[in-house]
């Protein structure tokens, strides 16, 4: 039996390695922004504790302005942010990541069924471009 599901949620992982390696080697241009959302109590995530008090489940970050350190592997991706003007490391698995969207450009990907997805729609939602290149995967799912 051809498990469906697996390989389009592995393509979709795929898409969003390539977006960061493509921040890794040419930055962020043309007001481009990465929201990822991911789940902070997975096991295979890195946080500070002071993170993982604060949001139990999870979070959002940006990529944008102020990101460091940038690597990307087979499994996951680390990144230093600046949290209150403290750089933070984070590692995050890629089985963690619940969506990630830019915004500007009116793109996202909804990886895992989740209540974000309202927030991530309405982030969406707020751009006044009228193209909508979000894709929601769940819609073609077996129940």
């Amino acid at each position: 039996m051809i498990d469906y599901q697996k390989i389009l949620n592995q393509n979709m992982l795929n898409v969003l390695k390539d977006i960061l390696k493509n921040i890794k080697e040419n930055g962020l241009n043309n007001n481009n922004h990465l929201y990822i959302t991911f789940l902070t109590n997975h096991k295979n995530v890195e946080l500070p504790n002071w993170i993982k008090q604060k949001y139990p489940e999870e979070m959002t970050i940006v990529v944008q302005y102020e990101y460091y350190d940038l690597e990307i592997s087979e499994n996951n991706f680390s990144i230093s942010l600046s949290f209150s003007n403290i750089k933070t490391y984070l590692k995050i698995d890629y089985n963690a990541i619940v969506s990630f969207a830019d915004p500007s450009a009116n793109f996202g990907l909804i990886l895992q069924k989740n209540k974000i997805q309202k927030k991530v729609k309405k982030n969406l939602k707020n751009n006044k471009s009228e193209k909508n290149n979000v894709i929601h995967f769940s819609n073609y799912t077996k129940n």
